[in-house]
């Protein structure tokens, strides 16, 4: 199959059927430098054109490796800015499936000119439209960027996306560590997801449905999944959010992001009523496909999931989507590499949840102790709820570690001092009495629970002061 033919199939693959309409398609190249003649250039190396994903609009662009490996000329930028231009003014998400040698030799400084015009679209986009690329085959140097400027990234399993080539790195053609390959990518948070060809494109339409189309869209649909069942095994899978989500979701359905980076972690998307809600969850266990334990994460925040976390939350109170965060977290990481940055990732973390006014809500499914509970969406920061389960914790530290500070006798008199400052302090009853909690329920009815809330919240207005925007 050729490059060209594969460019199309995948816009065929992605969008629903019949509905890509092409726009551009006589557009070539105007340099002529080093022989280069318009029949070698068709369509400029880029399909551009819109259509739908389950009846909803959208722009996209496909790459043609065929053509000059798909590097980027000016006429070819000029087609993904003009798509861009469209999406901005219809309100509608831009989908860029890339494969590309990068910058084209032969157009020099027009070439380089056009990366520019590119970045400065994607720029002028965000937080107004969704959007979305996935990487096929090469996406180096300057290319690099595109995805990175993006809301969502996807890359499929032999793709390579790096600005500079493992090759070049230095002391590196002895490792041979290739820091281009997709599973490298996930793992340091570049990407979402990691699949086949046909599982990413799956993947961006159900991502699609679950988004609205622009900032002032909303991301609601009709709900045929009973608004009040109970969900028995939400208590037992705590440790896991991404199966207490897939319990509680319209349908079954979490779509996780970033899930191979910082996965103790959690971030993704459901649907409670037919509403699209983001989530953010702390995990201290991860399953594999059999159910099997497959690792353990301590109760902490790191650097790493605060920065994916508050990344995501910006996101969804750009696109005016409700936040979810079900917390379980006892402190800080505390390494000698976590320390470098994990003032600044939760410094990130708590402006973003202090900094969005979309509708909020905390559930604390286990441990909510320390400075680290307050980053988390606590009502200090924020919160419109706070939901908690009976056998949660909140409170300024450890009772164990509370009762040596206090009275520092016996193991007897710790002990006792421990247990009646669990009871004062660090019960949910008494966060509850001084209005830090305001429901307590029983894990089952949780996702009633949080749909009522959704409700509740729908029109939800808070202004802040005036500003340019924030300075962290």
């Amino acid at each position: 199959m050729s490059s060209s033919s594969k460019a199309r199939q995948r816009i065929t693959a992605l969008l629903d059927e019949s509905s890509f309409v092409e726009i551009g398609a006589k557009v070539t190249a105007r340099a002529t430098d080093f022989n280069l003649k318009p029949e070698q250039t068709p369509s400029d190396g880029v399909v551009t054109g819109y259509g739908v994903i389950d009846g909803n609009l959208v722009y996209v662009y496909s790459q043609d490796a065929s053509v000059l490996g798909g590097s980027i000329g000016e006429m070819h930028a000029k087609k993904i800015a003009a798509i861009y231009d469209l999406a901005i003014r219809t309100g509608a998400p831009v989908i860029g499936l890339v494969e590309s040698a990068g910058l084209r030799l032969q157009e020099g400084t027009d070439a380089l000119n056009a990366f520019g015009t590119i970045y400065a679209r994607q720029v002028k986009a965000s937080g107004l439209i969704p959007q979305i690329t996935a990487v096929f085959g090469n996406c180096g140097g300057g290319l690099a960027l595109v995805p990175a400027l993006t809301d969502f990234a996807f890359m499929a399993e032999d793709a390579k996306l790096f600005v500079n080539a493992p090759n070049t790195l230095a002391g590196n053609k002895e490792d041979k560590n290739d820091t281009a390959a997709a599973s490298v990518k996930a793992a340091c948070g570049s990407v979402d997801a990691v699949g086949t060809e046909e599982e990413i494109l799956g993947e961006i339409r159900a991502l699609v449905s679950m988004l609205p189309s622009n900032n002032e869209d909303e991301a609601v649909t009709d709900c045929a999944d009973d608004m009040n069942r109970a969900c028995p095994g939400v208590a037992a899978g705590c440790a896991d959010p991404s199966l207490v989500l897939t319990e509680i979701a319209d349908d079954g359905v979490f779509f996780e992001t970033k899930r191979e980076y910082a996965p103790e972690m959690v971030t993704g998307f459901v649907r409670l009523g037919g509403t699209t809600a983001g989530v953010v969850a702390n995990r201290s266990v991860s399953y594999d496909e059999n159910g099997e334990e497959k690792e353990k994460y301590d109760t902490v925040l790191t650097a790493g999931g605060c920065y994916k976390a508050a990344d995501f939350v910006r996101f969804c109170d750009a696109f005016e989507i409700p936040v979810i965060t079900l917390t379980n977290v006892s402190g800080f990481a505390a390494t000698e590499s976590e320390e470098k940055k994990i003032a600044d990732a939760a410094g990130k973390l708590t402006a973003s949840f202090a900094g969005a006014n979309v509708p909020k809500v905390n559930v604390i499914t286990g441990k909510a102790v320390g400075s680290a509970y307050a980053v988390m969406n606590s009502k200090a920061t924020g919160a419109d709820f706070t939901i908690a389960f009976p056998d949660a914790v909140i409170g300024i530290m450890d009772s164990r570690l509370a009762a040596h500070v206090l009275c520092g006798g016996t193991a007897e008199e710790v002990a006792k001092t421990a247990a009646e400052y669990e009871a004062l302090q660090n019960s949910i009853d008494s966060a509850a009495a001084r209005g830090y909690v305001d429901q307590i329920i029983e894990p089952e009815n949780l996702r009633k629970y949080l749909i009522g809330a959704m409700e509740v919240l729908y029109t939800k207005r808070e202004e802040f002061p005036a500003k340019k925007h924030s300075a962290k």
